[in-house]
């Protein structure tokens, strides 16, 4: 996440709901690049920006009782939503912090690992962030990222013009508060140049069937942040009911999909 005054998708009822969501259609990715850099138990990892915790939780079972999870995200109200669900499950070993991840205090944090999904390519900053991170690292210790590099990429099947209106007003949206949703192109070098090795960088998109369980991850985000355009004018509402109408019929034909934003995963250790 970004701070939470520049979190471009804000940080209400309908985006924790929707963080929980697209935390579990992503989990298996997730799960599956922990393992490929050698995350498990006893490690201490650090969830850059980790919004409401979701993916803090599973890193703290992952490691264990005797391992430690270093969860940081500057808006306030996702900490304490972990926080609650952390003593819920009798997690113990989450480290929640409420931090702008640009000013990261991992000095002598010694982590084995960290992870940040969707996080770099929302803040101004993101050189800070890597370099903070990699701070905050061991020796041998890797770096795990997941973000976009390419989100225009986004369509439709069938294609309708009306996704392009809607893409380029997100990402005016986003670019607008500072981000950048080609981050991935440019990160490996960032963290070459931060002193860190590149392990592996892996391409991600996926296709989403009209109404399968993975259409509900655009469905849902559309429905949360058009009215957000709108307010912003960047979209009108006319625009916005076109868009979602157009998703809803979508939503129950066989021959429709939405091939989703593309990303790297890309695997790092320091040197």
């Amino acid at each position: 996440m970004a701070t939470s005054s520049d979190y471009v998708l804000t940080t209400t009822d309908a985006e924790l709901a929707r963080l929980g969501l697209q935390h579990r259609l992503w989990s298996e990715s997730a799960f599956a690049a922990w393992e490929r850099a050698g995350f498990g138990l006893g490690q201490t990892i650090v969830d850059v920006g980790c919004g409401p915790g979701y993916a803090s939780i599973d890193l703290a079972q992952l490691v264990g009782a005797k391992g430690k999870v270093i969860a940081i995200d500057e808006a306030a109200r996702f900490i304490e939503h972990l926080q609650k669900a952390a003593a819920a499950l009798g997690l113990g070993n989450i480290d929640a912090r409420v931090e702008d991840v640009r000013e990261l205090k991992l000095d002598g944090a010694d982590a084995d690992g960290a992870y940040a999904r969707w996080v770099l390519c929302f803040v101004d900053r993101p050189e800070d962030v890597v370099a903070g991170v990699v701070r905050g690292l061991r020796p041998g210790g890797r770096f795990v990222v997941q973000d976009y590099y390419h989100y225009e990429a986004v369509r439709l099947g069938p294609p309708a013009a009306i996704l392009d209106t809607v893409i380029s007003a997100v990402t005016e949206a986003w670019v607008g508060r500072g981000g950048d949703p080609e981050m991935g192109l440019r990160l490996p070098h960032m963290m070459v140049k931060h002193g860190l090795h590149i392990r592996e960088i892996r391409p991600l998109v996926r296709i989403a069937h009209g109404g399968s369980p993975l259409w509900n991850w655009p469905l849902t985000f559309f429905r949360n942040f058009l009215p957000v355009l709108e307010e912003m004018n960047l979209l009108t509402r006319a625009q916005t009911a076109e868009f979602l109408d157009l998703l809803q019929d979508y939503s129950g034909r066989s021959d429709t999909f939405f091939v989703t934003p593309p990303m790297l995963e890309i695997v790092a250790e320091k040197a």
